[in-house]
């Protein structure tokens, strides 16, 4: 019997060394967690502007598993469980599930908290963000002033030479790249702008207490 070609470019996924229990924590499963909106806007924040899905931050955050028990050790009777909250469902690997099982039953901590001081983790890279996005939003006038300043300049153009002129169609091509690039650069920064009201002390946190 042949043997099925793989495609150029393309390993085979050889399964010979992956045990079931490592092929099911690979697994999605959805979890829900009584959260802080401070930490559900944090996840949904760092997210988005760092352009990847809610599921593998969260599993990143939660991956640390030292870092997991020294939170829990912390946990028990912090302020933070006080705080009100609402309920949030999550797609996260089966792996970070039972590790947070895990260490909320070994360390007698709750889920919810184990999960709000992870996302805690991100209030540095939030901040960096909000700062980064403050700087496009500058330089997003900057371009369309540019933009505006070329498309007089092509209506000009228009004016003064004919219609089927060359350097008009290329400029026409120039302006019509231009004006789609500052489309898209507005709308990124446009969907970045939940970092905007982001508010740290949501979740409790003071940076006064960090120095």
């Amino acid at each position: 019997m042949a043997k099925e070609k793989t495609p150029e470019g393309k390993k085979p996924f050889d399964l010979s060394h992956a045990s079931t229990t490592a092929l099911r924590g690979r697994q999605s499963v959805r979890a829900t967690f009584k959260l802080t909106e401070g930490c559900i806007d944090a996840l949904s924040i760092v997210a988005a502007h760092l352009g990847i899905k809610q599921k593998s931050l969260f599993d990143h955050l939660i991956d640390d598993i030292a870092s997991l028990n020294s939170i829990a050790r912390e946990v028990r009777n912090d302020p933070l469980l006080r705080k009100d909250r609402v309920q949030k469902t999550f797609v996260i690997s089966r792996k970070t599930l039972s590790s947070l099982e895990e260490v909320s039953r070994a360390f007698n901590a709750p889920r919810d908290a184990l999960v709000e001081y992870s996302v805690l983790k991100l209030i540095p890279i939030i901040a960096s963000e909000r700062e980064k996005h403050e700087k496009r939003k500058e330089i997003l006038k900057e371009v369309k002033k540019h933009l505006d300043d070329g498309l007089k300049l092509f209506r000009k153009m228009q004016a003064n030479l004919e219609e089927d002129d060359p350097v008009c169609g290329r400029m026409a091509s120039v302006m019509a790249t231009y004006a789609s690039a500052f489309e898209s650069i507005s709308a990124f920064i446009e969907k970045g702008s939940i970092i905007e009201d982001f508010d740290a002390e949501a979740m409790g946190f003071n940076p006064e207490n960090e120095e």
